[in-house]
């Protein structure tokens, strides 16, 4: 049922190479000057990953966060948060020591670090977190500006943030389910201007810039001023592989230290393979088909008997089975199971004969052309059975993968039609999922409907827990039964450690998809 388009971002690679842009003042990489970066003989203080997609400089700039984990590959190296998900802890002090709401829950109050510095010797402060915090423009900024009254900052070790009205969700939103709290230094931003900064970011994290080749390979080196510890690994270098079979070679050559995203056969000859470890993580990334045009009156999508002949049309068990060696996990749900107020739905078993029966109904005996199926390129290996699977009943769609920086940015600005394969890894609670991907005004919601918005409205401002998780299980509910979406799976990532590795950090943070933090990361010791 299957095709496979293993290498279709490849040419991207080579489309996107352009010269490297070194950060002002940056050490020069260490190791000999003709040591390519990630080679077997690699300097020992040196850890390199194979990732899957081509990186984007918009991923250095927190402010600019969009709702999916992909971000935070970077914000973890570069930058800090006032407070963020580590080991152990969804809601770890990191800038803030420590923070504190008032009795009426209008008042938050964090307490700064003192003498934690940014990677050019500048104090953070508070003025760099009201800053922060007043141009962040990311997936959510809607609710967090609506709901935030002032910003004030009574002296530089000290942030007060006021709402207008009691937000039980405000520390979610804005400590994990956004990049609203993560800081930037104002001086810096100011002076070099918003693209001068993704050129040569400037953050708090353990590691600093080095260079940056688009699409290529971002070079990073330890901060070793860094407040929590000075990291364990000198130099990261995370290069762009989007092709998994050149993933997985790099990794067997010893070219690179951990592989992201090695599936089914590859995933296979990974943990076949002698001083190669396979590592599953399912995190809290839900994939899922949008019906964007459920709304248009003219469209097939409009009829909910043909939405729900694409769920019946799709094998879900099987495709786990052969894409990520049966790890991942069949919620059908855009929100992980491992949320607060998450609900079960019930799910939709593989049943070809009952979708081709539902379209009968629906007018549609032979089936009908759907137009285009778009995703992000390196979700193709959900895309393509999908697309066969609807195929096989008479939903005819053709697949458009984009390069995952531009899809995101022509979802967000709503420029898709027909079927859009979605998916979110970003932390939250089933509120945040609802509030990116379904409630009206949402960063990728195409349409909505007035029974969910009124709910979402109403939720948002109930205090006590147990009413409030009653609401958002009925709009879970709603969501199955207007059959919104095509729920795929809870994706379980499948990436491969090399010999030298003792830590990889994946896995560290609960939920989380890739490597973090990355000062615990750690090479063997020869």
């Amino acid at each position: 049922m299957r095709r496979y388009v293993r290498g279709l971002v490849a040419t991207l690679l080579v489309l996107l190479i352009s010269i490297i842009v070194v950060a002002p003042g940056a050490a020069a990489p260490e190791g000999r000057a003709d040591a390519p970066a990630g080679r077997a003989d690699a300097p020992a203080g040196q850890m390199t990953w194979a990732v899957h997609i081509s990186l984007a400089p918009t991923w250095f700039d927190p402010a600019e966060t969009s709702g999916i984990i992909t971000p935070y590959m970077l914000l973890y190296a570069l930058h800090e948060a006032l407070v963020k998900p580590m080991p152990g802890n969804p809601m770890a002090p990191s800038l803030a020591e420590s923070w504190s709401m008032s009795p009426d829950g209008l008042v938050y109050e964090f307490v700064l670090r003192r003498g934690v510095r940014f990677h050019n010797g500048d104090l953070v402060t508070a003025d760099d977190v009201k800053f922060s915090f007043e141009r962040y423009r990311g997936v959510a900024h809607k609710p967090l500006k609506e709901n935030v009254a002032v910003v004030e900052t009574p002296d530089p070790g000290r942030v007060r943030i006021r709402l207008k009205r009691p937000w039980p969700d405000f520390m979610t939103f804005y400590a994990t389910a956004t990049g609203a709290s993560w800081i930037v230094p104002r001086k810096y931003v100011e002076k070099v201007g918003d693209e001068g900064f993704k050129k040569a970011p400037i953050g708090a994290g353990p590691y600093r810039f080095v260079s940056f080749a688009p699409g290529v390979e971002l070079v990073l080196e330890a901060f070793d001023q860094y407040w929590r510890k000075v990291p364990n690994v000198k130099r990261l270098i995370l290069k762009a592989i989007p092709d998994e079979a050149t993933r997985l070679a790099a990794l067997k050559r010893g070219e690179v230290d951990i592989a992201y995203a090695i599936r089914g056969a590859l995933a296979e000859e990974l943990r076949r393979t002698p001083g190669l470890t396979l590592k599953p993580n399912v995190g809290q990334a839900v994939q899922w088909v949008y019906f964007a045009d459920q709304w248009d009156p003219k469209s097939p999508w409009r009829d909910r008997r043909v939405r729900l002949a694409a769920n019946y049309a799709i094998d879900r068990p099987t495709m786990n089975q052969a894409e990520t060696l049966g790890y991942s996990k069949l919620i059908w749900s855009i929100v992980p199971s491992s949320f607060e107020f998450y609900w079960q739905p019930p799910g939709y078993p593989y049943d070809p004969a009952k979708a081709r029966q539902l379209l009968a109904e629906a007018g549609y005996p032979n089936g009908f052309d759907a137009g285009d199926y778009f995703c992000d390129a390196a979700g193709t290996f959900v895309g393509e059975p999908v697309v066969n699977y609807l195929h096989a009943v008479g939903i005819r769609v053709k697949l458009r993968p984009l390069e995952r920086a531009a899809f995101n940015k022509g979802n967000a600005d709503r420029k898709y039609k027909n079927l859009i394969q979605v998916g979110s890894g970003a932390f939250g609670n089933a509120a945040t999922r609802i509030e990116a991907f379904v409630a009206a005004g949402g960063t990728y919601v195409y349409g909505s409907y007035g029974d969910i918005d009124g709910l979402f409205q109403e939720q948002a401002n109930e205090m006590d827990a147990k009413k409030r998780g009653a609401i958002l299980e009925r709009i879970q509910q709603l969501i199955h039964e207007k059959v919104m979406v095509a729920p795929i799976w809870l994706l379980a990532g499948l990436s491969g450690k090399g010999p030298r590795v003792e830590e990889s950090g994946v896995g560290l943070i609960a939920g989380y998809a890739f490597s973090a933090p990355y000062e615990d990361v750690k090479l063997k010791q020869k």
